[in-house]
C-alpha cells in the first residue's frame, strides 16, 4: 500500500489564521496624525498608485522625500507637484529595479547621503501573467519584489545601524500565501514548472518575508526596525505590464470591488511614524493589524536557505557572517 505524503507545512495550517486574515482585510487602518517634519523618507515606486499617495501623505506631514523611480518625466512631475503644494524637498534617483546594476547604484547613492534615512519604504512591485527574465537571467518578479529590497537593505545596513534609529517598511502582500508549500529554490526561474503569475508573485513575497526574519535578527538592539505589511485589497497600478485584456478586466471588474488606495498610504504612514510601533520589528501587518503570516513565512531554516541564495544571486556581502 502506497503511503500518501502530505505537503510540507500541511499540519501547520489552521482555519483560525485564514479567518483572521479575512477579518483583517475588512478592518480600517490605524491613523497617525503626528507630523514628520524635515525627516527623510526614501520610497521606491512613488510615481503611481500606492507609492504616489504614500509620497503625498509624507509630504503633507512635512517630510523630505527621496524617491527611487524608473521614469524621469514622471519623477520630475512628482518633484514639482510635492514641492509646490507642500513646500517640502523632493529628490529622486532614476533606477530600474529589475536591473541589478541599477539597484546597486541606487543603494550606493543612498549610502553616500550625509543625512540619516529615517524611513525606508520598499514599495515598487510588478505582477506578470507571463514569465519574463531579466538581463541577468532571473525571474523579473522575483528580482523586483524581493531581490531589489534585499540588496538595498544589505548595502545600507551599516549606515542605518550607525544612525541608531530607522524604520524599514516592506510593502508585501497576503499574496505570499499563494506559495502555500514554500519556495522552490531549485527553480526560481520557472524552467521546471508551468509559470503561474500568482505563484511567482507569491514566491517572491514569501522570499521577502523570510529574509525579513534574518534582517530583524541582524538589526536587533540597533534601533533599526523592519516590518512587512499587506497594503489591503486596493486599487493600484500593479499589473499594467500585462497587456490590454488584463488592464480592461482590472479596470471594469477588479477595481470596482477593491477598496480606496488611500487606506494603504495611511497604513504605511502609521507603521512608519506612530509611537505605537516603537521597538516593534520582524512582524507582518494586514494594513495596521498585526497578523501571523502563512507557515512557510515562519520557517527559519528556509529563511537561511533563501538568504544564501539571494546573496549568491545578488553578489552582495553576507552581513550575517561575523568577521
Amino acid at each position: 500500500m502506497k503511503l500518501i505524503t502530505l505537503p510540507k507545512y500541511f499540519k501547520e495550517y489552521h482555519w483560525s489564521n485564514i479567518a483572521a486574515m479575512i477579518k483583517n482585510n475588512r478592518q480600517h487602518p490605524g491613523v497617525c496624525t503626528d507630523e514628520f517634519r524635515d525627516r527623510l523618507v526614501v520610497i521606491s515606486g512613488a510615481t503611481s498608485g500606492i507609492g504616489y499617495l504614500t509620497a503625498r501623505k509624507f509630504a503633507s506631514q512635512g517630510a523630505r522625500l527621496l524617491c527611487i523611480n524608473r521614469n524621469e518625466k514622471k519623477s520630475a512631475d512628482l518633484k514639482a507637484e510635492l514641492e509646490k503644494e507642500f513646500g517640502v524637498s523632493c529628490k529622486y534617483i532614476i533606477a530600474d529595479l529589475s536591473v541589478l546594476a541599477d539597484v546597486r547604484r541606487a543603494a550606493e547613492e543612498l549610502q553616500r547621503l550625509d543625512s540619516p534615512i529615517d524611513v525606508l519604504i520598499h514599495n515598487a512591485g510588478v505582477y506578470l501573467t507571463r514569465r519574463e527574465l531579466t538581463a541577468e537571467g532571473f525571474d523579473k518578479v522575483f528580482v523586483v519584489q524581493h531581490l531589489a529590497s534585499f540588496i538595498i537593505n544589505i548595502l545600507l545596513s551599516e549606515k542605518l545601524k550607525s544612525q541608531e534609529r530607522a524604520r524599514i517598511i516592506l510593502v508585501n502582500s497576503e499574496g505570499h500565501r499563494f506559495a502555500a508549500w514554500g519556495l522552490r529554490l531549485d527553480d526560481l526561474n520557472w524552467e521546471k514548472r508551468r509559470y503561474s503569475g500568482l505563484k511567482s508573485y507569491g514566491s517572491a513575497k514569501l522570499a521577502q518575508l523570510l529574509s525579513m526574519l534574518l534582517f530583524d535578527e541582524h538589526f536587533r538592539s540597533t534601533g533599526v526596525n523592519i516590518n512587512a505589511m499587506h497594503p489591503g485589497a486596493v486599487r493600484s497600478e500593479t499589473g499594467q505590464e500585462n497587456g490590454a485584456i488584463y488592464r480592461w478586466v482590472k479596470r471594469h471588474f477588479y477595481d470596482k470591488i477593491l477598496r480606496p488606495t488611500e487606506i494603504s498610504s495611511e497604513s504605511i504612514y502609521y507603521l512608519a511614524v506612530s509611537n505605537d510601533l516603537e521597538g516593534v520589528s520582524g512582524k507582518f501587518f494586514n494594513l495596521t493589524t498585526e497578523e501571523e503570516p502563512a507557515p512557510p513565512a515562519l520557517d527559519r531554516e528556509a529563511a537561511y536557505e533563501v538568504w544564501a541564495k539571494s546573496v549568491e544571486m545578488a553578489k552582495v556581502p553576507d552581513i550575517l557572517i561575523k568577521s
